[in-house]
């Protein structure tokens, strides 16, 4: 309970970023959790434009990390989460799934990968293919962490993010952590300017990154994905158990378990069951919602390189140049959609 309630106090804060309603005297009502990186963004923009100029909806987005969104989620502050990495949170979730008070909604955005990656420059110069490549006597000095220089840096997620969790917890059980930090960047855009950075400068990278990002798609960003042993669901079960641990009583709860490489997944979504109970018809507009991925690195280019970090106009220029989004809504709420666009 300790725990909960220092989530749900970091909520309190998050909230204060809410995007707030943007329609009033609404017949319904949605609020949805979102997410400090931009594929999260650009879904939550997408679905709140549709409920909002759709079905005349009062819409609230809040943004924040991993746990406490999850944690307000699961305390019926949230209704719905369009963008979730379900297999980085196999122990947090199975609770909630098992009693009914969340439910599935299918697919996302059907294929991602979350990995360890090099610089192919320095890959291919010291021969760097798996994990045990980064033990390689020398190797870590490449890497050379500023802030402590008798260790590598692995640039890892945020630490509000669960795959920072994970990532400690693999470089524990890979035997790196003796010679790599798990560096958190800050944000999202820290990570990435970190990344770009290192290739801009001619620098050696060594970072925790996934798809679909605009970042991984521009030409000059050249990664290397490091082997890990194979996916193994009864282990990465297994490793989830600690690192939920470790995120409710800190590091002093690690115990050794095992390892193994991201599973390359769909991305979910999932919405509370009340909520879907009150909602059916915006229900089944989130069931119906689902983007394929190159359409989901085409918006974040967008959204990068054109609308100049504008998530709405992103949503809108998706929604005025794509057909997909009419199989997810009646007709008369496409016709509703149309005109406000």
């Amino acid at each position: 309970m300790k725990f909960l309630k220092n989530l749900l106090a970091s909520f309190v804060f998050v909230a204060g970023f809410s995007l707030g309603t943007t329609s009033a005297n609404a017949g319904c009502s949605v609020h949805l959790g979102d997410f400090d990186w931009d594929s999260a963004n650009v879904h939550t923009a997408i679905a709140s434009y549709i409920f909002e100029k759709g079905y005349g909806c009062d819409v609230e987005a809040t943004k924040g990390s991993t746990t406490p969104i999850m944690a307000a989620f699961f305390d019926g502050q949230i209704d719905v989460i369009t963008e979730l990495w379900e297999d980085n949170l196999v122990a947090l979730l199975a609770p909630h799934f098992a009693d009914g008070s969340i439910l599935h909604r299918g697919t996302n955005t059907p294929a991602s990968e979350q990995a360890f990656w090099v610089d192919r420059a320095t890959a291919d110069a010291h021969g760097l293919k798996s994990v045990e490549d980064m033990k390689k006597p020398g190797i870590w000095e490449l890497f050379k962490d500023p802030e402590d220089p008798s260790k590598g840096r692995m640039t890892s997620c945020i630490s509000g993010w669960t795959c920072y969790t994970i990532n400690y917890v693999k470089l524990k059980e890979y035997g790196l952590d003796e010679m790599y930090t798990n560096f958190d960047p800050g944000s999202g855009g820290a990570l990435d300017a970190a990344i770009a950075g290192g290739f801009a400068k001619g620098k050696p990278v060594f970072s925790y990154y996934w798809t679909p990002t605009s970042l991984m798609g521009k030409p000059e960003i050249d990664m290397v994905r490091l082997e890990e042993p194979a996916y193994d669901a009864d282990c990465w079960t297994s490793m989830s158990v600690v690192v939920e641990d470790i995120k409710a009583n800190g590091t002093e709860a690690y115990v050794p378990s095992c390892a193994c490489e991201y599973k390359d997944m769909a991305l979910t979504k999932t919405v509370r069951a009340d909520w879907a109970a009150e909602n059916p018809d915006l229900d089944a507009f989130i069931a119906a919602y689902s983007l394929p991925t190159g359409t989901v690195n085409d918006l974040l280019a967008y959204y990068v390189d054109v609308s100049g970090g504008d998530m709405e106009s992103t949503a809108m220029w998706y929604l005025e140049n794509n057909t997909e989004w009419l199989d997810w809504v009646p007709s008369d709420v496409a016709t509703k959609i149309r005109a406000a666009l």
